[in-house]
């Protein structure tokens, strides 16, 4: 049966509210042109700004102001929402973790994935990103039965470490969620090619939500959200801006793709 998938494209700033009231405007149209899994982009609700702000940006991990709006919003319109993600504050400590909820159409929570890999780089044009100075990594792989398959979830710099991807297929998964802020300098030259990578190797759906543009503090993000099917082929993906794209989601075409290179079970570690 084949369902249908929406990436969101969004450049969020410092605003919380607008940020929010961009995601439900885009959301909303994903959802009236059938969409009903959708994927928000990394720090869709807050992105940017200076140490003060971002401390002060962080969330409760239960009750917090972004999550209580990605509950009632799927609820009210029956739709699965992969959270993007939040930067949510861990008691007692200066630092936060970024956080993946992912919501049923009921508006229940029904995963959570806490960033393993952080972005820590220097990436050759003078800029620097040390994610760990304000980010606690998580630990663990997080993988969820949904309606349009067994999902595995991860988060932008965690593309590159297909071992991670690979922990989630041998848990069965289907299709991988990434919500990504990728730089415009690693973007254009690795972005889309890491992506087929990861759904080749493992034959699976993989469904990338990016931030674009220019942001705070002087950050450029790449953009070209997409969605990637099993055989590696782009199925679709946002032009330069903020908008969205749809895809279908078809389990048959990951168990064809899989049944005619068996690599999965042919690995010999």
């Amino acid at each position: 049966m084949i369902k249908v998938s929406a990436v969101i494209q969004m450049n969020s700033g410092t605003d919380r509210g607008a940020n929010l009231a961009t995601a439900e405007r885009l959301m909303r149209e994903a959802g009236s042109q059938g969409a009903r899994l959708m994927v928000l982009p990394e720090n869709f609700a807050f992105f940017g700004g200076n140490e003060e702000e971002k401390r002060a940006a962080r969330e409760d991990d239960r009750n917090g102001p972004t999550l209580q709006f990605l509950t009632e919003f799927a609820a009210r319109h029956r739709v699965w929402i992969v959270g993007g993600s939040i930067a949510v504050a861990i008691p007692g400590s200066d630092k936060s973790r970024n956080v993946c909820f992912l919501v049923d159409e009921t508006g229940k929570v029904r995963g959570r994935y806490d960033k393993i890999h952080l972005f820590d780089v220097d990436i050759g044009d003078g800029t620097r990103y040390r994610e760990s100075d304000s980010v606690q990594s998580g630990s663990e792989a997080v993988v969820v039965d949904t309606p349009f398959g067994r999902l595995g979830m991860a988060i932008c710099y965690d593309l590159r470490f297909p071992e991670l991807f690979r922990a989630l297929s041998a848990q069965g998964c289907e299709l991988f969620s990434l919500p990504a802020a990728f730089t415009m300098v690693t973007g254009r030259d690795h972005w889309e090619t890491l992506l087929k990578a990861r759904a080749i190797e493992n034959f699976s759906y993989i469904l990338a939500a990016g931030q674009w543009g220019l942001h705070g503090g002087g950050r450029q993000t790449y953009g070209h959200s997409m969605v990637v099917e099993p055989w590696g082929s782009v199925v679709a993906q946002c032009p330069d801006g903020v908008g969205f794209v749809l895809a279908p989601l078809e389990m048959e075409r990951v168990a064809r793709c899989r049944q005619r290179i068996p690599c999965l079970t042919h690995r010999r570690l």
